[in-house]
């Protein structure tokens, strides 16, 4: 069966993990929650720190959840947060989403979040999905779609930083635009019940632009994404600290909005 073969493009370096464990499952699962009973039993793919994966194992309390990482660093701290929060119904793991260590018809929910954006192939993803879901399950993925990004006051090295951003994840071998993708994966993988929505994340006040920026001007300099991009010929070291400043200058302004969209599908399985 296929191996990954992308990279991770963002690494997990502490900008990255900023990012990560503000996410919820109220701010980034919401398609899903609906959908949720108390007795489910959950694969959380991609799970990173485990925020969200704490979160559903809240919300299936007669149930249970399995976090699933590739990059086995940062489960330890996906367990601490878990831990933190008194779970007892939660495990954590490395594995390939290419190819999942499941037996078929495991899990009642199949759950991926920025996932797919990052595998070599996410069809075949999308079929061990499938594969490891009960016939009655859901399977349930949402990625950003980059060339959705969109922000004022306008600036010509935020557009430079994103074309160069979606450069480096195509040349790791990922998809940035994933989410306009999703439901056209689904059906390749053999999806027939297949609910497709879009949701939204917005940075407009002083705190979360100042949180969103400083992240990204660290991410810029600092992270393996940085790394990649120097190396691969993208940007020069010059090029990324303009980046970063850019995204300092944008943080700093009182008219700052930052908006982008996330595709989401919710397929039976």
């Amino acid at each position: 069966m296929p191996e990954e073969t992308a990279v991770y493009t963002h690494g997990h370096h502490e900008s990255v993990l900023r990012s990560h464990t503000w996410r919820t499952a109220a701010n980034s699962a919401a398609y899903l929650l609906g959908a949720l009973k108390p007795h489910m039993r959950i694969l959380d793919i991609g799970c990173g720190p485990g925020t969200i994966t704490a979160d559903l194992a809240a919300l299936v309390p007669e149930g249970h959840v399995t976090g699933l990482d590739r990059a086995p660093g940062v489960l330890a701290q996906a367990r601490e947060t878990a831990e933190a929060r008194g779970l007892a119904n939660v495990d954590f793991s490395t594995g390939d989403v290419h190819a999942l260590d499941f037996p078929d018809d495991t899990f009642c929910v199949v759950h991926a979040h920025q996932v797919l954006q990052h595998v070599g192939d996410p069809v075949q993803a999308l079929r061990e999905m499938r594969r490891v879901c009960k016939p009655t399950g859901y399977v349930a993925v949402r990625d950003v779609d980059y060339a959705s990004m969109t922000w004022y006051p306008l600036s010509e090295p935020m557009d430079a930083w994103l074309d160069v951003y979606r450069r480096v994840a195509r040349a790791n071998g990922g998809e940035p635009d994933a989410g306009r993708r999703l439901r056209s994966w689904a059906l390749q993988a053999g999806f027939t019940d297949v609910v497709s929505t879009a949701g939204t994340w917005c940075y407009s006040t002083p705190e979360e632009r100042t949180w969103w920026s400083e992240l990204w001007a660290d991410r810029t300099l600092v992270s393996e994404y940085a790394d990649r991009a120097v190396e691969g010929g993208h940007a020069t070291h010059e090029e990324l600290r303009g980046f970063s400043e850019a995204w300092r200058e944008w943080g700093a302004r009182e008219d700052g909005w930052f908006a982008m969209l996330h595709g989401e599908i919710l397929c039976r399985a």
